[in-house]
């Protein structure tokens, strides 16, 4: 097995897919856990809910970084950090002390900001973009719906608001095209968790198909990813990866795919449907609930998981769970009842097992985790641990952490033999 430290692109080429368009194949054989490459951020924005607690520049997590002199909301590691962080940092800096508490870009705004002003400073290829390049980014420009394409107005509008000091703009037409494509390649850095820390883009991570069977995964070191086999990849095959959380039956995830990417996936699990079943458990009564209670049930739970991921999607800002909208909040208790109440209302039809009871079982989780009721944590990670092994693939990062989450709360319960055991699970 080659050395980690020079797995690089060489082992990969980039093909045309069939049916896909672009993609990425093997040239040589790689084992189950070993890197196929590795690819540092072409740009990357800190959440602003993580300044304080990791680097704005490299996104490493250290107590005591010290904070840019000027706008006092970015902080570092050390001066190198900050050197190198400046060039992208200055778009922010002085808006951030001219706009104070209302200077409030999204992500992707911020994302694409970056974008353009590295575009301008680097406009050679990077070391990011060896296989695909930025500018290659497909768009799906004809496929946006007036909805979307208002909201993307939206952010061209903010982009201009709080980005006039620093940033060359093109024109409108072009700013549509960049934004549809952040849309579509951007990426969510996540730590060991999967506890959001801030968005990339990461050109050569982007060249690689989806499927709900992938043979890879994507993990972070601070901005860097790494791509990592969790199957046997033989020379020729195709490297995939998944763009959605798997967790949820095929119609729900082909519904994401559309909605986010233009596309229905035609992978083995989607064609034979053979995990819906499982995941839609149906509670096992004397007098079974006919078939429409169970659909009407089902379309209850969508529209719950629904207007979570709306609610974010619309400018909702989700700070460490607390749900903030204008002037409102909805205080952790209150979240924990919506969870216990919907919990409450499906288990008349699902079984625990079920993928909605199991969402939102997780979304009360992290209630309790931040109101430091660890047991309640524990009881909720205990109830999901089992059919998250099982309806996930093999190696899934969802249970990877979910096994950590759980090794923590038992040590901080000073139960030490299971929290061993979940560890090292």
């Amino acid at each position: 097995m080659r050395s980690e430290a020079a797995a690089q692109p060489g082992g990969l080429e980039r093909f045309t897919s069939a049916g896909k368009g672009r993609g990425l194949r093997a040239r040589r054989r790689y084992a189950v856990g070993e890197l196929l490459f590795s690819c540092p951020a072409y740009t990357a924005v800190l959440a602003v809910s993580e300044r304080g607690s990791h680097c704005d520049g490299c996104f490493a997590r250290k107590e005591g970084l010290s904070k840019c002199g000027r706008c006092k909301q970015a902080f570092y590691c050390d001066v190198d950090c900050q050197k190198e962080d400046w060039p992208m940092h200055k778009l922010e800096c002085s808006a951030m002390c001219t706009f104070g508490q209302n200077w409030n870009p999204s992500e992707t705004v911020r994302l694409t900001a970056r974008i353009l002003a590295k575009q301008k400073t680097y406009p050679e290829r990077t070391q990011s973009e060896k296989l695909l390049a930025v500018k290659e980014f497909e768009s799906h420009l004809d496929k946006l719906d007036n909805e979307k394409r208002e909201l993307i107005q939206n952010d061209i509008a903010a982009l201009h608001h709080f980005y006039s000091k620093h940033l060359e703009y093109p024109d409108n037409a072009a700013l549509v095209v960049l934004f549809a494509q952040v849309n579509c390649n951007g990426f969510t850095i996540e730590d060991e968790e999967l506890s959001h820390l801030g968005s990339a883009v990461f050109p050569d991570v982007a060249l690689m198909n989806h499927s709900c069977c992938p043979n890879v995964i994507v993990t972070y070191k601070g901005t860097l990813a790494e791509v990592r086999a969790v199957k046997v990849i033989e020379p020729g095959e195709e490297v995939f990866t998944s763009y959605i959380d798997l967790l949820y039956p095929t119609e729900d995830r082909n519904d994401r795919l559309r909605d986010s990417y233009f596309f229905n996936c035609d992978c083995r699990e989607c064609v034979t449907k053979d995990k819906d079943k499982e995941k839609l458990a149906i509670r096992k009564l004397n007098d079974p609930p006919a078939a429409e209670t169970v659909w009407d049930m089902i379309k209850y739970a969508r529209n719950v998981i629904e207007e979570f991921r709306r609610a974010k999607h619309y400018k909702y800002i989700l700070y460490h769970l607390f749900v903030v909208f204008l002037d409102f909040f909805i205080p952790p208790s209150e979240l924990l009842e919506i969870c216990e109440l919907s919990l409450d209302k499906m288990s008349a039809v699902f079984e625990d097992s079920n993928v909605y009871m199991l969402h939102m079982m997780y979304q009360a989780m992290g209630v309790c985790l931040y109101v430091q009721d660890w047991e309640g944590a524990l009881r909720y990670g205990q109830k999901i641990i089992r059919p998250y092994s099982k309806h996930y693939p093999s190696y899934s990062l969802n249970v990877a952490s979910m096994w950590l989450k759980l090794g923590r709360l038992y040590m901080t319960l000073e139960n030490r033999a299971a929290g061993v055991k979940a560890l090292k699970r």
